[in-house]
């Protein structure tokens, strides 16, 4: 009897243990499973509209106010080359997202309204290649790109409307708390989140009558500025007199008092960033998140949005690696923006095999290393407006800069929220013949070839196309800026032939 009950109480206890050891492997691969899925990195994108390098802190602004972009920088990696390739929305954005020149993922133009631009059914986005590879995806704010088949994400946090006054772009704290239950849930698959703000594109204001417009002259256009301010936001408000006017604007009332407008516009999407590092920081994500920050091109004045000009394409890109080792680092590799889709896809564990994009990754440079042979960009403009047709082609080395205008008998077009701007309005109204440091009819009627040496030119006004001390120096850009077209299947390559 004895026997038998030491017998019961031994085998009692192996169960006990055999149990307790079950439950302990299974809390340690329970903690395990979480880590290993956070190898692989959350993204956040932030993605700015019309925003340039002359309105941040720490690209050498010391006027407008940016502390929390200024403190992504200092944490992370700050790009002093960085390019957009068209320094128009939707085209840009299709970049962006696909690794592709818009003349080959299909979106030559704007995705809205009238100009109804889409992309090719058969691109694989971004987000879609990201879902594959087990993220959860989520966009907020300005979308602008189309078929929403090719740029899917599995959740919309909000729609976003190009140019809509009422849009949740133009508030980007609410923007950052909307997102909050995405980036905070309790989820071991990592995430990537797109974070869109209308900031500090124009605004486009609506009169007495209903109709939309972007001229307000003699009033400077508000840049989605309005007297009840926006919900977490507290405005900073800038004086005409206190603001840097670029080399490429015109000294003017009229510009001094828009430039503080977009300064404000600066500011508020600066806090919605400020709230959406601090929800990362509340969740326990930041330190295994990417940040990247990037504007879709430059700032929306004519001589910056829809050129090719370094203006519109000389773009602010900031990038805040988990791990990294040495914070404040400044990159100066030649980057363009067909590089972003295969750069994440790289963080991610998720580059697919024999994935042909137009661009490549700079994962080796994330932390400040040098990078060689990082040291030419290409850009790719046909349309903005369906209106618009104004096809450039451009090859970007460090010192030199070739624009090819391949309809260049035409008069260079111009956006409707630039011809509206009272800036360009009031330079007309006064009878100026010069904007910025270039000629008007020069600005508007320009040669097939513009060739500048930016060293001795940087603001891109002495056009050395003609110079037969630098023909050597053209043909040599020519034929590599054809065999780029030809790689890429450029459509517009055939106007060398019959145009």
């Amino acid at each position: 009897m004895v026997e038998r009950l030491k017998f019961s109480i031994v085998a009692s206890f192996m169960r006990t243990l055999a149990l307790l050891l079950t439950l302990l492997i299974s809390a340690r691969a329970a903690v395990s499973a979480p880590a290993a899925a956070f190898s692989r990195p959350n993204i956040v994108f932030i993605i700015s509209d019309d925003h340039g390098t002359d309105a941040l802190g720490s690209y050498g602004n010391p006027v407008v106010k940016t502390p929390h972009l200024d403190a992504l920088a200092a944490d992370g990696t700050r790009f002093t080359h960085a390019f957009g390739t068209t320094a128009s929305c939707s085209p840009s954005r299709s970049v962006i997202l696909t690794g592709l020149h818009n003349h080959r993922n299909g979106m030559y133009g704007l995705e809205h309204q009238v100009h109804h631009f889409q992309s090719f059914n058969d691109i694989k986005s971004l987000p879609v290649l990201l879902e594959a590879a087990g993220y959860r995806t989520a966009r907020i704010g300005k979308f602008h790109v189309a078929p929403e088949s090719v740029y899917q994400f599995q959740t919309v946090l909000s729609a976003g409307t190009a140019n809509d006054p009422a849009s949740l772009g133009r508030s980007p704290v609410e923007m950052a708390n909307r997102a909050r239950e995405f980036v905070s849930a309790r989820d071991e698959r990592p995430f990537f989140l797109f974070y869109a703000t209308d900031d500090p594109h124009r605004a486009n204001e609506v009169l007495p009558s209903g109709k939309p417009t972007f001229d307000t002259y003699p009033r400077p256009n508000r840049f989605g500025n309005r007297p009840e301010g926006y919900p977490g936001v507290t405005e900073v408000i800038y004086r005409p007199e206190d603001v840097i006017v670029p080399s490429f604007l015109p000294d003017t009332p009229e510009s001094r008092a828009e430039l503080a407008e977009y300064y404000q516009s600066v500011s508020r999407l600066d806090q919605g960033v400020g709230r959406l590092v601090q929800l990362l920081k509340e969740s326990g994500h930041y330190e295994r998140t990417l940040i990247v920050y990037i504007s879709d091109n430059g700032v929306a004045f004519p001589g910056a949005k829809t050129t090719v000009y370094d203006p519109g394409i000389h773009l602010p890109c900031i990038v805040r690696a988990p791990g990294r080792k040495n914070p404040g680092s400044v990159q100066s590799a030649m980057i363009s923006w067909t590089d972003l889709t295969p750069t994440l896809l790289d963080v991610a564990g998720a580059l697919p095999a024999g994935a042909k994009f137009h661009g490549r990754s700079f994962r080796g440079g994330l932390d400040g290393e040098a990078l060689a042979e990082w040291d030419e960009i290409f850009a790719s403009h046909t349309l903005h407006e369906v209106t618009m047709y104004y096809p450039m082609r451009a090859l970007r080395t460090r010192q030199y800069k070739l624009i090819v205008n391949l309809a260049s008998a035409l008069p260079y077009p111009f956006a409707l929220d630039l011809k509206q701007s009272p800036t360009w309005i009031g330079l007309q109204r006064a009878g100026g013949i010069i904007y910025g440091k270039r000629p008007i009819a020069q600005f508007i009627q320009r040669p097939q070839f513009e060739l500048y040496d930016l060293a001795a030119d940087p603001h891109e006004v002495r056009n050395l196309a003609d110079n037969p001390k630098h023909q050597e120096l053209k043909q040599t850009l020519i034929t590599r800026l054809r065999a780029f077209q030809e790689r890429t299947l450029d459509p517009w390559i055939h106007k060398w032939d019959y145009e």
